[in-house]
């Protein structure tokens, strides 16, 4: 929630979206000065399949609050997104207003317009402040935070956990625990224990430092080497499920959901729907826990969903106004009651809907722990324009240590290198 199937499956999950608002004719471009009215495009990505009622239904009502708007709505497939925004930036047709992936928004930095001139303190005032500072570059802010993954939960298959004694209320709190519990459980079961690699974000959690203030990478260490020496003796073991080496992480062979691993010690709650959907039996079976945490203790917040507006839009004041509306508490709360995410307003979580849980269906039990660990959620991404490009970098080199291609030295060694002629 690893963040594998949340971003990436959301990843498979994959919940993105993009707001566009094309001006009208003659309207002024830049400030606070442009009339509200126009068209908006409005993008989502994979969303019109399984909430087109949510989508359409915020659309007929804004444009019975503002008649002078009229909404275009338009679904990218997934794969296609990032493309499409390049292409579209080159072209200088742009959509007024973009949901991107907070682990993309640096590379498109350069083409958006900051947003202060448009969002006051009190607009911003419901967002919760965590979620919207590291949206800001060189004190400018460059998007606005939707939804997220929300805390990290782990998730468990009962069947197999209670052949080695797991006890949910004392579930892994390090990685080192995690490991040694999947070594056990394919020592007793012969079902692997899960599928994670030693990625950057698990570095992360091991208090690995990624970057120097001068953007030079510094996780070539012993302590890294070290992690990555416990990962592959449990690999080896078989706690760690062997396709776990896959590059294609949105679809490993050994899953929970094809009951091949045993548990997911970090992963997002939206996964769950992936289960749910495609695994019913498996499903029933899930226990839901709190996961594994830094050694600092709480969670990283893996990414984020934002919206922000290109330069090159034409009537940034109504693309402006439709995200406000779009984002807020009310809107953002009706959308987490369909789907497991998280909003970043904070208005939202005070719902009965996040605070009254009870039962113990997976879904429910997942909202429990992700308001519990909410208070501990960091978002500290790597920092850079190439964030989802250097973390690959690093799990490359991760994967060639594992299946022994390379040392341990040699592939930390290899990434450092790679990642230094990334950002030189």
């Amino acid at each position: 929630m690893s963040s594998r199937s949340f971003l990436v499956a959301a990843l498979a999950f994959s919940l993105f979206a993009t707001g566009c608002v094309a001006g009208t004719s003659g309207a002024a471009e830049g400030g606070n000065d442009q009339p509200f009215e126009g068209e908006v495009e409005f993008w989502t990505i994979n969303l019109k399949k399984n909430y087109s009622d949510y989508i359409n239904g915020l659309i007929a009502d804004y444009q019975k609050q503002h008649p002078q708007v009229t909404v275009k709505w338009v679904d990218v497939p997934g794969q296609e997104s990032a493309t499409k925004l390049l292409a579209a930036v080159a072209s200088g047709e742009v959509p007024d207003a973009v949901n991107v992936s907070s682990i993309e928004l640096g590379r498109f930095t350069p083409s958006l317009e900051p947003l202060d001139a448009y969002f006051t303190q009190g607009d911003l005032a419901d967002f919760q402040p965590n979620l919207v500072e590291p949206l800001r570059t060189g004190g400018k802010l460059y998007a606005v935070p939707w939804y997220n993954g929300g805390s990290p939960v782990a998730m468990y298959r009962r069947s197999v956990m209670d052949k080695v004694g797991f006890d949910p209320a004392k579930p892994p709190v390090s990685y080192d625990e995690a490991l040694a519990l999947a070594d056990k459980v394919f020592g007793k079961t012969k079902v692997n224990g899960f599928n994670a690699i030693p990625d950057h974000n698990t570095l992360r959690y091991y208090g690995v430092e990624l970057l120097s203030p001068d953007k030079k990478a510094v996780f070539n260490t012993p302590q890294a080497a070290e992690v990555l020496e416990k990962f592959k003796k449990s690999y080896a073991a078989k706690g760690i499920a062997p396709g776990a080496v896959s590059k294609d992480i949105r679809n490993l062979p050994q899953t929970l959901e094809n009951g091949q691993v045993a548990f997911k010690a970090h992963a997002n709650a939206a996964e769950l729907l992936n289960v749910q959907k495609n695994a019913p039996d498996v499903y029933k079976d899930l226990l839901v826990t709190a996961p594994v945490q830094m050694s600092t203790g709480g969670n990283l917040l893996l990414a984020q969903q934002a919206f922000s507006i290109p330069k090159a839009s034409k009537n940034k004041k109504a693309a402006a106004e439709f995200i406000k509306y779009f984002t807020n508490g009310a809107n953002q709360l009706a959308f987490c009651k369909i789907v497991p995410i998280y909003p970043s307003t904070v208005s939202s979580t005070k719902d009965t809907f996040f605070t009254a849980v009870s039962g113990d269906d997976p879904m429910a039990a997942a909202r429990s722990v992700i308001v519990k660990g909410l208070p501990q959620l960091k978002y500290t991404p790597i920092g850079t324009n190439k964030d989802a490009e250097l973390g690959e970098l690093l799990s490359e080199e991760v994967r060639a240590f594992l299946t022994g291609t390379k040392s341990a030295k040699e592939a930390l060694d290899t990434a450092e290198k790679r990642w230094n002629d990334a950002l030189a």
